[in-house]
């Protein structure tokens, strides 16, 4: 039996990776787009060359690594450059989402993706779940966690769509503003309730 797909997104900060991190302790394989998106970007790739010769060597850093924060705050501030990017990267991501896809086994799979709306991949997901959370607990998340300064937070919030917009697309929702042992209940919460829409027994372990 194939497995179900389950779209994962959020805004910058909502705690998608941890909501991920959980449906894994359950058991459920999780697919992310960033890291398929930093594998596919190294040195040597094909997407590598035609960044570096879409926004220039400004974007390196001193490795001749590509710097994530650097192309972020050059994309962030202009939607024509970010639709350049995503032009690169999208079709070989979704591409090598799906050959990973083949080899789950199990219910379903999280597919963690930012832009999962923005881009239509969530028409291809059987159910979409949104996680949300208050922006001011989102910036001091980063704050603490990235080497990020709060305007350039500020830049890719205010790219991103916003979580009321988001909201229209979900099927399920998660508000991750209560702490983990409050997100692991949800999380729990929607994984039995995943089993059951997906016809599986309960107590799976992929």
């Amino acid at each position: 039996m194939t497995p179900g797909k389950v779209g994962l997104t959020g805004g910058i900060g909502s705690g998608k990776s941890t909501v991920a991190e959980l449906f894994g302790q359950l058991g459920i394989r999780s697919l992310d787009a960033d890291r398929i998106a930093r594998q596919l970007s190294q040195p040597g790739s094909s997407e590598y060359h035609q960044i570096v010769q879409a926004f220039g060597p400004a974007v390196l850093d001193s490795n001749q690594l590509l710097d994530r924060q650097k192309l972020g705050e050059r994309i962030f501030g202009d939607a024509k450059s970010r639709h350049v990017l995503e032009k690169i990267l999208h079709p070989p991501i979704w591409k090598q989402m799906m050959e990973e896809f083949s080899q789950v086994r199990g219910p379903y799979c999280i597919f963690e993706v930012p832009l999962l709306i923005e881009s239509g991949q969530y028409r291809k997901m059987n159910r979409v779940l949104v996680v949300q959370c208050d922006p001011g607990i989102r910036m001091k998340r980063l704050l603490d966690s990235r080497d990020m300064k709060p305007a350039s937070i500020e830049k890719v919030m205010e790219a991103q769509m916003d979580d009321s917009s988001r909201s229209r697309y979900a099927d399920d929702m998660i508000v991750n503003d209560s702490g983990h042992a409050d997100l692991e209940t949800r999380v729990s919460a929607l994984h039995s309730r995943y089993l059951e829409y997906f016809n599986w027994p309960s107590g799976h372990r992929e």
